[in-house]
């Protein structure tokens, strides 16, 4: 069974760039334009990855990971941003998230899937 990948960014080509990526790919990818509207969905509890931009209106990329992990959920993040600084950087890592300054390769996303995804895995086995 393939992998759930949510992906949450206001930038409406980000979220298709991405999902078109993703589904390239093998995964199984779903956007949301925020925060609030991926903690309302039916896909939340079937999500193996959350790929989410820092910086949104309203709810931060930061905020959804401590309202997931407020609700007990251990999905594995990637933050993405257009506006890297070594701050959220460090904050990013702190919080065992990958972290990814925009513009970013395929490549660099796919290897920080692939990592979270193993992470997942091992802390789930």
């Amino acid at each position: 069974m393939p992998s759930v990948i949510s992906v949450i960014d206001d930038d409406p080509y980000v979220r298709a760039a991405m999902k078109n990526m993703l589904k390239s790919r093998g995964y199984v990818a779903h956007t949301f334009p925020s925060a609030e509207e991926f903690l309302h969905s039916a896909e939340l509890n079937d999500t193996s990855c959350v790929i989410t931009d820092v910086q949104m209106p309203k709810m931060s990329g930061f905020d959804l990971m401590a309202e997931m992990r407020g609700r007990g959920a251990l999905t594995p993040f990637i933050l993405i941003t257009g506006f890297p600084d070594e701050a959220t950087h460090t904050r990013a890592l702190k919080a065992g998230a990958c972290f990814l300054p925009k513009p970013f390769s395929t490549s660099a996303l796919i290897k920080c899937l692939e990592t979270a995804l193993e992470d997942r895995g091992k802390a789930s086995a």
